[in-house]
C-alpha cells in the first residue's frame, strides 16, 4: 500500500501544473457548477485511462513515433482553437445562477474535457515521464502491480480535481456574472495560446521531415 500512496502523490504532481484541462475545468466549474467542472475532469481522465491501457499493451513506442505525434500537434491545435474561440464568443452565455439548473449538458462538458486532453503535449508527458515509471514497474509475474500503481495515479488526479472544484464552488458564490464572464474570456485566450504553441510544434515537426 505504501507504493499506492506514493503514486497518489505522483498523480497529484501530474495534475497540479496549470494546463489546458485545468483551465477548461475551472471555467466550467465557475460558469455551471461542480458537476460540469467534474465532467471536464472525467473527459480528461478518460484519455489518461486510455494511455495507461496503451502502456500496458505495449503501444507506447508506437505513440512516440514522429509520424504519429506531428499530426496530433495540428489536431490538438484545432481542438483547442475551437474551444478557446467558443469560450470567448459565449463568455456571457451558459452562466448558471446559483440555485438554477444549468442549461449546458454534462455531455458537452465531458466532450470538451476529452478533446482538450487529446493533445500531444499531454500524451508526450505521459509517455516520456510517467510512462517510463509505469513501464518499469510492469512485471509479467505480477501484472496487478501495474494496475495498482496506475490506480494510485488516477486517485491523485481525482483528489486534485475534487479539491479544485470544491474551492471553485465556494468562490463562485461571491463572484459576479461580469467577473465570471471575464474569467471565461481569459480562459479562452489561454487555450488559444496553447493552440498557437501546438501549431509551432507542428511546423517544427514538419520541418524535421523536410
Amino acid at each position: 500500500m505504501g507504493l499506492f500512496f506514493t503514486y497518489v502523490f505522483v498523480g497529484l504532481a501530474i495534475a497540479m501544473p496549470v494546463g489546458t484541462i485545468t483551465v477548461e475545468m475551472s471555467k466550467q466549474g465557475l460558469k455551471n457548477g461542480f458537476l460540469h467542472g467534474w465532467a471536464v475532469g472525467l473527459g480528461g481522465m478518460t484519455v489518461d485511462f486510455i494511455l495507461i491501457a496503451a502502456l500496458y499493451l505495449g503501444f507506447a513506442s508506437i505513440l512516440q513515433q514522429p509520424f504519429i505525434q506531428v499530426p496530433m500537434w495540428l489536431v490538438g491545435a484545432i481542438f483547442l482553437l475551437f474551444i478557446g474561440l467558443d469560450s470567448i464568443k459565449n463568455a456571457d452565455k451558459d452562466i448558471t445562477p446559483l440555485g438554477e439548473k444549468p442549461k449546458k449538458s454534462l455531455i458537452s462538458s465531458y466532450r470538451n474535457g476529452f478533446l482538450v486532453a487529446i493533445s500531444p503535449g499531454n500524451i508526450a508527458f505521459w509517455l516520456s515521464v510517467f510512462g517510463t515509471v509505469l513501464t518499469n514497474s510492469y512485471d509479467h509475474k505480477e501484472p496487478m502491480l501495474f494496475f495498482l500503481l496506475a490506480s494510485g495515479v488516477l486517485t491523485g488526479i481525482v483528489i486534485h480535481d475534487i479539491g479544485l472544484l470544491t474551492i471553485l464552488t465556494y468562490t463562485r458564490k461571491i463572484m459576479s456574472r461580469t467577473l465570471i464572464k471575464s474569467i471565461s474570456i481569459i480562459a479562452g485566450f489561454i487555450l488559444i495560446g496553447f493552440a498557437g504553441y501546438f501549431i509551432y510544434e507542428f511546423i517544427v515537426g514538419i520541418s524535421n521531415f523536410i
